[in-house]
């Protein structure tokens, strides 16, 4: 009788193996899921409790941290991972980036030393270098009938729970106020607030 856990069980046995001979510290790995496809660099260290799908790659010095999941997506060198980031197929996170906890990419970009720390969805966008988006933002990439694409430029500041609607074009060195929706192109060198007007009563 086939018993495909036992057999799951020592190919994940083989390929923990292989990396851990390649240079790889894979903590607990035990909780850990690799694909048959998965490449791993060495010196990159795995936390407890990651799942890595199908067509993923990561370079050197990365670390992946604990409950994060990746699918097809491409990951370069020294970067910070999670814990509990979900990146999704057709992503490419940069060199010297930070994706942080509870935040989910999707067929994306992320140039370098971009920095997206806590709690946001990027979906369908291009994100320049030296980017900081901050928590709770998203991209709302779709209107219920298509998906369109947010650009975000060189070194611009995304304010805490900004929403950007796309199509939306994003210039360099942009800066955007927490609170933000934003649904029109800003160009760069800009400061971009648009927010309700409080009312105390």
């Amino acid at each position: 009788l086939f018993d495909f856990n036992k057999v799951d069980a020592l190919f994940q046995n083989r390929l923990v193996n292989k990396f851990l001979n390649q240079g790889v510290l894979i903590k607990k790995p035990e909780t850990s899921y690799f694909s048959y496809d998965t490449k791993i660099k060495k010196k990159v260290i795995i936390e407890p409790n990651v799942n890595i799908r199908n067509n993923v790659s990561i370079k050197s010095g990365t670390k992946i941290k604990s409950y994060s999941d990746l699918e097809g997506t491409t990951i370069d060198e020294n970067c910070s991972i999670g814990p509990h980031a979900r990146l999704r197929p057709n992503t490419k996170i940069n060199k010297n980036c930070k994706i942080g906890n509870y935040v989910e990419i999707k067929n994306s970009t992320v140039g370098n030393k971009t920095s997206i720390s806590h709690l946001s969805y990027v979906g369908d966008t291009k994100v320049g270098n030296e980017v900081n988006i901050g928590a709770g933002c998203i991209t709302c990439n779709y209107d219920g009938v298509k998906k369109s694409k947010t650009i975000i430029g060189d070194s611009s500041f995304i304010g805490s729970n900004t929403s950007l609607i796309a199509p939306v074009k994003i210039g360099n060195n942009v800066k955007i106020g927490a609170g933000s929706v934003i649904n029109k192109d800003i160009s760069s060198n800009k400061l971009a607030i648009r927010r309700s007007k409080l009312k105390i009563y």
